[in-house]
């Protein structure tokens, strides 16, 4: 039975002025087909709100990341904000929005089990984005950004042990990229313990880069609590200072010239 949409708005803390683009984002196009066939018009399902709602995030989430780490160079928000739109991290979001309880689905949607599929939510949750915008405007979309998108957790166990693409999904191998561009020692992790029975165990993994940098976290394994607290010292290195920039081979001083920021010594000859 699916969920009443009044809770959904309790969920995203956005009451819409105009219920039926809540409704429209939550249609599926199976839906639309079954109800009007042959005549189904894109005004009756969500996929051109999909679509607008895909911009909006967006442009929102490169807005919030320059606003937030206003030293950082072009290629490390790109890789940010490439893992912050993914379809693994929307996926996420979506399920802890249950979105998958609140889809309006035809008949072979719903049989062939379309309120746990990936791209449905996905596609819900960006229909969703555009309709707020529509009904109050960028703010009121903002806010469900930053509070849901931007300052969501990283993926559960189960997301986090699967080949996600784009690769900054692994925050491991993101701090050790990082710390390697700031001329920092790799990062060490450190098994600190492990608490719970043995099916439901809970890891606490450490990881310190120099001795400035650390940090800890837990999750239900090893390799989740190890991403988590790489994800908590990457954000922290890459807010802390920006990247020293290389002098390109133009701007490196000729050997066969001198420096010209050193003082010129007099050749022995010369001397009286």
């Amino acid at each position: 039975m699916r969920a009443e949409p009044a809770t959904l708005e309790l969920k995203l803390d956005y009451c819409f002025s105009n219920p039926e683009l809540l409704r429209r984002a939550l249609t599926h196009s199976s839906l639309a087909n079954e109800a009007y066939p042959g005549a189904a018009s894109p005004l009756h399902d969500n996929e051109q709100l999909e679509f607008l709602g895909d911009s909006i995030l967006g442009f929102l989430v490169a807005e919030a990341l320059v606003r937030r780490f206003p030293e950082c160079r072009e290629g490390e928000l790109s890789g940010i904000k490439a893992h912050l739109v993914s379809a693994a991290h929307l996926h996420g979001v979506a399920r802890r929005l249950d979105l998958g309880a609140y889809l309006n689905l035809g008949r072979s949607e719903e049989m062939s089990g379309g309120r746990a599929k990936k791209t449905l939510l996905v596609d819900a949750l960006e229909a969703i984005i555009a309709a707020i915008y529509l009904d109050g405007g960028v703010e009121a979309a903002r806010n469900l950004v930053l509070e849901h998108v931007l300052d969501a957790p990283i993926s559960s166990d189960a997301d986090a042990d699967t080949d996600i693409q784009p690769a900054f999904n692994n925050f491991k191998s993101a701090l050790q990229e990082l710390a390697q561009a700031r001329n920092l020692p790799q990062p060490r992790y450190t098994m600190l313990r492990e608490k719970g029975p043995e099916h439901a165990k809970t890891f606490t993994v450490e990881v310190r880069v120099d001795k400035d940098w650390n940090g800890q976290a837990e999750g239900r394994t090893k390799k989740l609590a190890a991403q988590r607290a790489a994800r908590g010292v990457y954000e922290r290195l890459l807010a802390a200072q920006p990247l020293a920039r290389q002098a390109s081979p133009a701007e490196q001083p000729s050997p066969e010239q001198p420096n010209p920021e050193q003082p010129r010594t007099a050749h022995p000859s010369a001397a009286g």
